[in-house]
């Protein structure tokens, strides 16, 4: 699945949006399995923007693996990761049932 590409101003905007959102997907302590990875293309085909709440984990590098293995499997825009919380959006395509709900700025 190709990557979402956003300018900065596009980026800037999906936070906004983000920050009043409450996480739709919570990762266990297995980590990123298939079925997360399914319930995560279905929440962001629902909602184009999610928060995801990764594991407590020691390691932020081991965060950021998880954070890379999500939006690589999604084939999402990662919009940003703070602590715990992983933000990923994905537009509707314009001829599917569901129209698209977020307005993101031009470039």
């Amino acid at each position: 699945m190709p990557s979402v590409s956003l300018s900065p101003r596009q980026r800037q905007h999906l936070k906004g949006l983000a920050h009043s959102l409450s996480p739709v997907v919570q990762v266990g302590a297995a980590g990123v399995s298939e079925a997360v990875v399914r319930v995560v293309g279905e929440a962001l085909y629902r909602h184009e923007l999610i928060k995801i709440k990764l594991p407590k984990l020691d390691d932020a590098a081991a965060r950021e693996a998880m954070a890379e293995a999500l939006t690589a499997a999604s084939g999402a825009a990662r919009i940003q990761l703070v602590g715990r919380v992983l933000v990923l959006y994905t537009p509707r395509d314009k001829d599917l049932p569901k129209k698209p709900r977020i307005q993101v700025p031009s470039a």
